[in-house]
């Protein structure tokens, strides 16, 4: 089959797109697959080192201030669907699927002229703007949250297939997880607080992490920080300032960048984060129980959403950003923390919520499609 992904910005609308690429040729490696993107986002090098093509098009994102700069983006994105369009009629795909955001929607009119089937997948709980303007002309959308469906009411056909994450079927063995523990210096009797902000860090999250370590509120659960690779030298300094040694602190590991997210999820009792869609579903796909804290300039405030989607089966508690102070953080962490019954509720109650085969599932969907037509 041949097939035209169209997938930019951030990680978490381009990773699900080159997991379903990844499925695809391994379902049938003759397959051939482009994406499209822009020449600014996360594409420009996760696509390649992924091992695709990437085809560039002047597509943006329209915020809704009537402004000179915004006109000429909407100018250079009805630009971009004929850009859409020509490699389109080049390549002449099956099917042509998108992620979510901005380059959607002109990947998406241009198929549409061309009669070229439109699958979109949705991550988030609230669709996004592109998946909403295009849920008329797509075949179908396949969506992340069950909560999605009756939000997109347009729609031709919904399908709840989950989305696509790193997380893999290997777990580690008890064993395993006392050898973390002892690896990054914690202790293996002392309950694990994991937290983290995205790539980059969050503020509000980092600081209220430096007032429960100034006021040594942590004397009954560990915390495995992830700061963020732009934060964490302001945040060592600013412990210095406090007199504080950020390599000697007692029961808190703190580091810039968390490459193997996977093990010290499953090696930690409670995640404390932002609830980005894909955050959602590896903590689901763990079963672990979570405290978010989701970010404010979400688009469509969509992470809240995301956020409910564990609250509404008590497996998550969510804090509010404006709400958010290291006192309030930890007392959420105490509650739960020290309640064993609490932490094994909540854990399994999240992985109940999880997807199986979620990219067989994308893929089962997408060869209807192409039959189809």
């Amino acid at each position: 089959m041949k097939v035209v992904i169209a997938a930019a910005g951030t990680g978490g609308h381009i990773n699900p797109g080159i997991a379903i690429a990844n499925k695809i040729m391994e379902k049938d490696p003759n397959s051939k697959i482009i994406f499209i993107g822009t020449g600014r986002g996360l594409e420009n090098d996760l696509v390649p080192r992924a091992g695709y093509e990437l085809k560039k098009i002047d597509a943006y994102g329209i915020n809704r201030k009537i402004n000179l700069d915004n006109i000429k983006r909407l100018y250079k994105t009805i630009k971009s669907v004929s850009q859409a369009k020509k490699i389109l009629q080049e390549f002449k795909p099956d099917v042509v699927i998108g992620t979510g955001g901005y380059i959607c929607v002109a990947v998406g009119q241009a198929a549409s002229k061309l009669n070229i089937p439109i699958i979109l997948h949705e991550s988030n709980a609230f669709p996004g703007v592109a998946v909403k303007l295009l849920s008329k002309k797509a075949q179908k959308i396949l969506v992340g949250f069950e909560e999605a469906r009756e939000r997109l009411p347009k729609a031709k056909k919904v399908v709840v297939t989950g989305t696509p994450s790193k997380i893999t079927t290997k777990r580690l063995s008890e064993e395993q997880k006392r050898e973390k523990k002892q690896e990054i210096g914690l202790k293996s009797d002392m309950p694990i607080v994991l937290v983290f902000g995205g790539s980059q860090g969050a503020n509000s999250i980092n600081n209220s992490l430096i007032g429960i370590i100034e006021n040594k509120l942590n004397s009954k659960y560990q915390i495995v920080w992830a700061a963020g690779k732009g934060n964490f030298e302001n945040i060592k300094q600013e412990l210095a300032y406090k007199k504080i040694d950020i390599n000697s602190i007692e029961n808190i590991k703190i580091l810039p960048y968390i490459y193997n997210m996977q093990e010290i999820m499953e090696m930690s009792d409670l995640v404390v984060c932002r609830s980005g869609a894909m955050t959602i579903t590896e903590i689901a796909e763990l079963g672990k129980p979570a405290i978010f804290i989701p970010f404010p300039f979400a688009t469509e405030n969509h992470q809240e959403y995301n956020a409910k989607v564990l609250e509404n089966v008590n497996a998550a508690k969510i804090i509010l950003d404006k709400d958010l102070n290291y006192s309030k953080l930890n007392d959420m962490i105490n509650e739960i923390i020290n309640d064993e019954r609490v932490l094994n509720e909540m854990g399994n109650n999240a992985h109940k919520v999880a997807k199986l085969n979620v990219e067989d599932n994308i893929y089962k969907e997408i060869l209807e499609i192409i039959k189809k037509s």
